[in-house]
């Protein structure tokens, strides 16, 4: 979408296409729903099976870069408890392959950034809390067709030795089916996935996305997010063809430089057979 059709679109449309076509599984409705302390403490306990505490803040895309050339991530969902601090990303293909998000080291980023951001100087590194990454995928990101996958650091060389270094990495395949699947977890996956709601959580949830969908306010930060969006790809296009571009001159003068040396050698082989 060029940025002149997608400005045209948001002038022609407004929220009608908002309206049709996102659910709870659009990381922007997720993120806004979301915001409701209440629901996005279901939500969690739902996915972690446990019970988690008051929830003291919850920032929603809340953006982390430490230099200025370095890399900078958003978070959907950034919140904390008295005890633990939680990072939930919704993930969707998006066309692409799981492989090509790269999520295992995307975890190991958004940690990284996370404990930076919270660890102020001469602070112990024990007063780090815990943090849980949950990715809520609408596909399997291992292939192993598990409903969970569950990280923790443990000793290869005694397996039931756990670091203990307060970080647990969840990702939720939502495609998944079964029996063994916690009921009210199922409801959920089978929310994300189909837009239908089956129990009270996803009830709530649904009456959340159709109050948003009547929000003007949601409205108007969905259409700036969606031109955010296409510049950020149009930018990313215009720094590949300049990449492309440098690359092509770096491989001309390389090529140029190995034809001289080539002369340089032929010329000394003709005086040494003369």
């Amino acid at each position: 979408m060029s940025i002149f059709f997608a400005r045209s679109f948001c002038r022609n449309t407004g929220g009608d296409y908002m309206a049709k076509n996102y659910e709870v599984s659009d990381d922007f409705m997720f993120g806004k729903v979301m915001e409701d302390s209440g629901l996005c403490r279901e939500v969690l306990e739902c996915l972690l099976g446990k019970t988690v505490g008051e929830l003291e803040e919850i920032e929603t895309q809340r953006e982390f870069r430490y230099a200025m050339d370095g890399k900078p991530i958003r978070l959907d969902i950034y919140t904390r408890d008295g005890e633990a601090v939680y990072d939930a990303e919704m993930q969707n293909l998006n066309h692409k392959r799981p492989e090509d998000y790269d999520l295992p080291r995307r975890s190991r980023f958004y940690q990284a950034s996370m404990d930076t951001d919270y660890l102020k100087k001469k602070q112990s590194y024990r007063t780090l809390p815990e943090t849980n990454i949950l990715f809520i995928c609408t596909f399997d990101p291992f292939g192993e067709d598990l409903p969970q996958y569950t990280f923790r650091n443990r000793c290869d060389e005694v397996p039931e030795l756990a670091m203990q270094d307060g970080t647990s990495k969840y990702f939720f395949n939502c495609t998944c089916e079964g029996e063994e699947i916690p009921e009210d977890m199922q409801a959920l996956f089978r929310y994300i996935m189909t837009g239908k709601p089956t129990d009270e959580l996803t009830g709530k949830l649904q009456k959340a996305v159709e109050a948003g969908l009547r929000n003007e306010k949601w409205r108007s930060e969905y259409m700036k997010e969606l031109l955010h969006d296409d510049d950020m790809r149009e930018e990313g296009r215009a720094e590949g063809r300049e990449e492309e571009r440098a690359n092509t001159e770096r491989e001309k003068a390389r090529a140029d430089a190995l034809e001289a040396r080539v002369r340089e050698l032929e010329e000394i082989i003709n005086n040494m057979k003369k």
